[in-house]
């Protein structure tokens, strides 16, 4: 429980670093990246929805016996980008350095995996 508690913590916390900052780049990732962002509401939905998933996860830090189960669509979550990316780079759709930020997702899968496997289930209490 130790392992997942702090796999899921530092997923949380180095999630919300990584996340936070680009609310304020939008300009800048338009000029280091061109063309510039044509749609913000995906741009910014696409924030927001994995900084909620930086949060579940500190959530299910707080006690992985209980969220044991949002384990599974947590690493739905990081499997969806870890696979994706290395297909559209094979597609000549993404950078290479997009593989890096990939490579980061599968790591978290990973550690995902194990905290789910070496986490008890919870057992109903009879009576």
């Amino acid at each position: 429980m130790r392992f997942a508690r702090w796999v899921f913590l530092l997923a949380g916390v180095s999630g919300i670093l990584m996340v936070v900052p680009p609310y304020f780049l939008e300009a800048k990732m338009g000029q280091d990246d061109p063309p510039p962002i044509t749609h913000p509401e995906y741009y910014y939905g696409f924030l927001g929805v994995t900084l909620s998933w930086q949060f579940l996860f500190l959530v299910i830090a707080s006690d992985t016996v209980r969220y044991r189960p949002a384990m599974l669509p947590a690493m739905l979550e990081k499997a969806s980008f870890a696979f994706a990316v290395p297909l559209l780079y094979a597609a000549g759709r993404v950078a290479g350095v997009w593989l890096v930020a990939a490579s980061i997702d599968a790591t978290w899968l990973v550690l995902f995996v194990v905290a789910y496997l070496r986490t008890p289930r919870v057992t109903p209490k009879v009576g």
